[in-house]
């Protein structure tokens, strides 16, 4: 396989205006066809489920350390608890700012075990992971796989940075 890698974008002063937004949020019909047991219907409206960092605050900046300019590593994140019968989570990050006709994917990791409660800061970028057992990450729109953090083209003005699980 053919990985396409791309430098980081250095950022600029916009950096210090942007915005983070949790939107926690099932991913609807997929997620709820993919997970649900299929022998009985469903009993349950979607839930969300609140997702959380201890690295930074709802609608705050994101630290540097968690972008193209500091790190680049996955910042720590905690997740409330899922509804019964879940059998596993997925997240993705992603930026709806992004001057591309769809979202820039910053982050897909699934297969996350139903009872996980959050996810530790520096998550390796490896397809197969250790911890969560059984998780899996997949490409990002650099085309690698893992994370990789806001890297908004200069003079693009904020952007905004959704964690869904």
């Amino acid at each position: 396989m053919l990985e396409q890698v791309v430098q980081p974008r250095q950022i600029d002063s916009m950096n210090a205006r942007m915005s983070f937004l949790f939107a926690a949020a099932w991913f609807g019909c997929l997620f709820a066809a993919s997970c649900a047991d299929r022998t009985q219907p469903a009993k349950e409206p979607a839930m969300n489920i609140q997702i959380t960092s201890t690295a930074f605050a709802e609608g705050q900046p994101i630290p540097d350390k968690y972008t193209c300019a500091g790190e680049d590593v996955s910042p720590p994140l905690v997740f409330g608890k899922a509804p019964a019968g879940t059998k596993e989570l997925a997240l993705v990050c992603d930026d709806p700012d992004a001057p591309t006709p769809e979202p820039w994917v910053h982050w897909v990791i699934y297969k996350i075990p139903a009872g996980t409660t959050g996810l530790p800061e520096n998550v390796p970028a490896k397809e197969i992971l250790k911890k969560p057992p059984g998780a899996m990450q997949g490409k990002n729109s650099w085309n690698t796989i893992g994370y990789r953090g806001p890297a908004p083209p200069r003079g693009h003005g904020v952007h905004h940075y959704h964690f869904k699980v």
